[in-house]
């Protein structure tokens, strides 16, 4: 005969359920019995709270009677019935994690679930297998073989660690006025207008935007970043050629760094980064008068993390364009004032890598001849 049972919930029992549920990280399992348990308790018949919470009738059925003949935590720590036996074996797990890391069949991107199901048939005596087998052993495996991540593989050789180790020995330097170390670089931004007025936030109600916008072209941000003190500087322009980047050149020596003997400049290798441009630019005596007034230093190919003004941009693009922002006009006054904020806080970037740190941390990545020479 069944038994049904009855969940008459304490309000103490409902405000820890209803707190489990609305955040944490908690197993599915758990998750499911708490919404069983509020549903019974608010009189849901069990099929429908089958239903809704996507499990069988049993397990509401189990949940339930665990409840009043146990409690609460009981109820919700049921753990999985044992059930039949592993559909693969060990050597076949292994075959199929192989299986997951080499490569797709020609024509695919990738491989599937359902692939890799498909392929197990082949490879081993069972005549079908389902893509949840198949998930679960990647999962215990904490294999993913669908994602990829996009990743620069530089070439580190002597030249990499010369202009890496000059670059951080710089950063390492005390600050000098007469003798600043700024980083630049550029980066690209897009304008994106509105196409329908959004409708501003109101009480229990986020601010709500239409997912149809506007492009408007693009415009191009050279970044400056003093490495030793709080200021920054970002100069829109249309463009990033040559020219652009010889008249920022030109602003940092006659503009920001009016009074400076020399000023270091960190850069990337990009083809516009050079001295050259300014000659291209400028008359040969104007352009031979500010390069006695800088001195560029170039990161490592592919090591572009090594310019500081990297972080920077990440912070610019985080606090100020994360947003729609369709005219070039606003643009520059939006960046404006957050330079103006950040400069007047005194932020800075706390760069913790030196050239010691370099040498033990990436000794593996330093010539062979280097590691021989090194003192005993």
């Amino acid at each position: 005969m069944n038994i049904r049972y009855r969940v008459d919930l304490s309000q103490t029992e409902r405000d820890q359920l209803t707190a489990l549920l609305s955040g944490g990280k908690h197993p599915a399992r758990k998750l499911k019995r708490a919404q069983i348990l509020l549903a019974a308790d608010a009189g849901v018949s069990d099929g429908a709270i089958a239903t809704a919470v996507s499990v069988g009738g049993s397990t509401v059925y189990r949940t339930k009677r665990r409840f009043v003949e146990g409690n609460l935590e009981l109820a919700l720590a049921e753990e999985a019935r044992p059930g039949a036996a592993r559909k693969l074996t060990g050597r076949e797990e292994a075959l199929l994690v192989a299986t997951a890391c080499s490569r797709p069949p020609e024509g695919r991107a990738r491989w599937t679930l359902d692939l890799l199901a498909g392929e197990m048939v082949k490879l081993t005596d069972h005549e079908a297998l389902s893509y949840e087998t198949v998930r679960r052993r990647l999962a215990e495996k904490a294999l993913k073989p669908w994602q990829k991540d996009m990743w620069c593989i530089p070439k580190v050789d002597g030249t990499y660690v010369a202009r890496m180790e000059d670059v951080l020995d710089l950063y390492g330097e005390a600050s000098d006025p007469q003798r600043p170390v700024v980083c630049f670089d550029e980066s690209p931004t897009q304008l994106i207008g509105e196409v329908r007025q959004p409708i501003p936030a109101a009480p229990g109600q986020p601010e709500r935007y239409d997912c149809e916008y506007r492009r408007n072209g693009t415009a191009n941000l050279f970044v400056f970043l003093d490495a030793h003190k709080s200021w920054r500087h970002v100069k829109v322009t249309d463009h990033r050629t040559a020219c652009d980047f010889a008249h920022c050149m030109r602003d940092l020596a006659d503009v920001h760094y009016a009074h400076a003997d020399l000023i270091r400049v960190v850069l990337d290798n990009l083809s516009t980064h050079t001295a050259g441009a300014l000659y291209e630019t400028f008359p040969a005596p104007e352009a031979h008068r500010l390069l006695q007034r800088l001195e560029f230093h170039y990161t490592p190919k592919h090591a572009s993390w090594l310019n500081m003004v990297e972080i920077e941009i990440g912070v610019l693009r985080g606090q100020c364009l994360d947003r729609r922002i369709g005219e070039r006009e606003r643009l520059v006054a939006e960046i404006n004032a957050w330079e103006k904020q950040r400069n007047e806080t005194g932020a800075r970037i706390k760069w913790m890598f030196t050239t010691d740190r370099a040498r033990v941390k990436l000794a593996r990545a330093y010539p062979e001849a280097a590691k021989e020479s090194e003192p005993l």
